[in-house]
C-alpha cells in the first residue's frame, strides 16, 4: 500500500484587502520547505449578495455552512498564484481544491493547465467540483442548471485536447474537429483530475471517465468510513477502476493546552481507521504563522507527527 500524502489549504482570500500577498506566498514555501506534499488553493471568480446558498446542499453548498468573506471579499485566481508558486518552488505539488472548471472556456484551461504542468515540472493536480453559486454562472454567461453537464463537457475536452495530437470533440456546448494543442501536459496522461462531489451517480460517472481521486463533499467527506465504500461500487457500476480511486480526508490539527505543541495521540487518533477505509490524502486546514521561517517551523512539527504515524 502506497503511504498516504499529506497537503494542506492556503487562504487565498480575505475579507478585507491584506496589503499584499507574501503571507500566502511565504506559506506556500514553507510548506515545501516543511516536508508537505502538496499546496491547495479554492476558487471563485465573482459573488452575488446571495451568499445563503452556500448552506443549502441541494444547490451545492454544505449544511450550516458559511461564505468566509462576504461579497466583497479578496479572493485571488487560483491558476495564476499556483503559476507564482510554482516559480519559487521546486517539489511540492500544485492543487485546487477546487476549481470551478465550468466557468472557463475549456480550451482556454486547457491550455493554462498544460503551461501550468510544463513549467512546474508535471507538479500540477486539478480538483474541479460544480460549486454553489447561480449569479458566478450566470455573471458568466452560463447555466446555472446546466453545470454539471457544462462540467463533463469540460473534462472531455481537458482529455482529449491533453491525449491527441488532433483533437476532436462533439459535445453538447462544445464541438471542434482536429484541432492540435502543444505543449502537452508533462503527466502521462495529462494533468490528475480529483473530483469533489457527494455520492451519487451522476458524480461516479464523473470519476469513472475523468478522475484520479475524490475529494468528498458534505455529509460524505463527515462520514468516510460509510461514504468511500458506497462511492467505490458506484464507480464500478460506472465502468470506472474503483481500486485505483485516491481519495482525500482531512487531518484536524490538535494542539496541547500548555505549549500549543501537536498532540499527536489526538491528531492521529482517526487516521489508521481513515487509511483502512481508504484514504490516501489527507488534507490540512489550519492557521500558520505569516512569515516563513515560523511557519516552516509550525508546519514542519504537523509533518513530523503525521509522517511518524503513517511510517
Amino acid at each position: 500500500m502506497t503511504k498516504p500524502t499529506l497537503s494542506i489549504a492556503i487562504p487565498t482570500y480575505a475579507a478585507e484587502d491584506p496589503g499584499g500577498w507574501e503571507h500566502a506566498v511565504d506559506r506556500a514555501r514553507a510548506a515545501e520547505a516543511a516536508g508537505f506534499d502538496r499546496v491547495l488553493v479554492s476558487d471563485h471568480v465573482v459573488f452575488g449578495e446571495n451568499l445563503e446558498a452556500y448552506g443549502r446542499p441541494e444547490l451545492g453548498g454544505t449544511e450550516g455552512g458559511r461564505q468566509p468573506t462576504g461579497p466583497d471579499g479578496h479572493w485571488l485566481e487560483p491558476l495564476t498564484f499556483l503559476t507564482y508558486i510554482a516559480a519559487v518552488t521546486s517539489t511540492i505539488r500544485l492543487g485546487t481544491n477546487i476549481l470551478l472548471a465550468a466557468l472557463r472556456r475549456p480550451v482556454v484551461l486547457a491550455k493554462a493547465v498544460a503551461t501550468l504542468d510544463v513549467l512546474s515540472g508535471g507538479r500540477v493536480d486539478l480538483g474541479v467540483g460544480i460549486g454553489w453559486q447561480r449569479e458566478e454562472y450566470e455573471a458568466a454567461g452560463l447555466d446555472f442548471a446546466k453545470r454539471g453537464a457544462l462540467l463533463d463537457d469540460s473534462l472531455e475536452a481537458l482529455k482529449v485536447l491533453w491525449t491527441s495530437q488532433s483533437a476532436t470533440l462533439d459535445v453538447p456546448s462544445l464541438q471542434f474537429e482536429r484541432i492540435h494543442m502543444m505543449p502537452k501536459p508533462v503527466q502521462t496522461g495529462g494533468v490528475p483530475l480529483w473530483v469533489s462531489g457527494r455520492v451519487n451517480e451522476r458524480v461516479a460517472r464523473r470519476l469513472a471517465r475523468y478522475g484520479s481521486g475524490w475529494i468528498p463533499w458534505g455529509e460524505d467527506a463527515d462520514d468516510l468510513g460509510t461514504s468511500i465504500p458506497r462511492m467505490r461500487e458506484a464507480v464500478t457500476n460506472a465502468g470506472g477502476n474503483a481500486d485505483a480511486l485516491q481519495i482525500t480526508g482531512n487531518l484536524v490539527v490538535k494542539r496541547n493546552k500548555e505549549d500549543q505543541s501537536v498532540d499527536s495521540e489526538r491528531t492521529m487518533a482517526d487516521v489508521p481507521q481513515l487509511v483502512a477505509a481508504g484514504v490516501s490524502d489527507f488534507r490540512v486546514f489550519m492557521n500558520a504563522p505569516d512569515t516563513f521561517d515560523e511557519a516552516r517551523a509550525s508546519l514542519s512539527e504537523v509533518v513530523e507527527v503525521f509522517r511518524d504515524g503513517t511510517s
